[in-house]
């Protein structure tokens, strides 16, 4: 198991994993449609997808919790 101080570590990697993967799948398939080699297209704009989202959340992920915060009681 992860230690539990590393705990926004491991949600910004799995949010921004899972977010990437199909947010990645959805921008091709409307881009491109179905054509042949589409899960390679798909696969490379996951990855390129994925390098950018984890920093993303790791920096973005506190100032949307403090929103959050701000407007739910």
């Amino acid at each position: 198991m992860i230690p539990s101080k590393f705990k926004n570590v491991v949600f910004a990697f799995c949010m921004s994993l899972f977010m990437s993967f199909v947010m990645s799948m959805i921008i091709t398939f409307i881009n491109l449609g179905i054509v042949d080699g589409f899960v390679m297209k798909w696969m490379e704009a996951f990855v390129k997808a994925f390098a950018f989202a984890f920093p993303i959340i790791l920096i973005v992920a506190p100032l949307v919790h403090k929103i959050t915060n701000k407007i739910v009681k």
